[in-house]
């Protein structure tokens, strides 16, 4: 079965030639021309992802992202602007887009982009384990979650496989660079303030001390590293 993607844009240009090179491409397609008809597709059917324009009438494409994300709808979302702002590329990421791309673009960046999340989403986590232990957090892969004491902590999908990652490279430094490449799929040449804002959230959700954080450790000069916490007893 083709793959669903559901196109939302208010410019029936921009849609027209989305729908033409996404159906090209072998995808399905659904459209709406508004966040609120968005939200409510997005609600009750099934799509494998949503492109998903950031200037739109009723809802923008920040609150229909935000809104998804906080109902716990996980489907993947690539931002399509006409601004070229650094603040504006963060702030989606961080409300749980995937993937974000200025325009004018052109339909192959756009089927690549495309191509590469779900790339990523469709990927195995790799651990084969039922669960992770590591200082009292246990992460759960399959369920995209991870418990410190009796509390369960939720992740957004990008946060959860930057934890993943950085699990996967334990005790080892990663720069930030190195990050956006294993994390987003690709470079986003100077946008290293992304890593840096998930790393700011995951901290948040797991560290006892965001001041002081004994998980994921600043390594300055060079990037971050995951290391299993030294028992507060011990330290002098």
């Amino acid at each position: 079965m083709k793959q669903k993607i559901l196109i939302v844009d208010d410019e029936r240009s921009i849609v027209t030639l989305l729908k033409f090179n996404i159906e090209k491409a072998g995808f399905q397609t659904d459209i709406a021309y508004d966040g609120r008809e968005a939200i409510k597709k997005a609600m009750h059917e099934q799509f494998n992802l949503i492109v998903l324009d950031l200037m739109l009438p009723e809802m923008d494409g920040m609150e229909v992202c935000k809104y998804l994300r906080n109902n716990k709808i996980d489907t993947p979302i690539l931002m399509l602007t006409a601004k070229d702002e650094e603040f504006d590329k963060v702030l989606g990421l961080e409300l749980g887009a995937d993937d974000y791309l200025t325009k004018p673009f052109s339909p192959k960046e756009v089927i690549a982009r495309i191509k590469a999340i779900l790339r990523r989403t469709n990927k195995q986590v790799p651990y084969q384990n039922s669960s992770i232990k590591i200082g009292e957090l246990t992460v759960y892969p399959e369920r995209y979650e991870a418990e410190k004491g009796n509390k369960v902590i939720a992740f957004t999908r990008k946060e959860f496989e930057l934890l993943i990652y950085l699990l996967n490279n334990k005790g080892k430094v990663i720069s930030r660079d190195q990050l956006l490449s294993g994390v987003w799929d690709y470079d986003f040449v100077g946008d290293t303030r992304i890593v840096d804002v998930h790393i700011s959230h995951l901290r948040e959700k797991i560290e006892p001390n965001t001041r002081r954080p004994v998980y994921i450790k600043t390594i300055r000069g060079l990037g971050y590293k995951l290391e299993e916490p030294i028992d507060e007893n011990t330290i002098y």
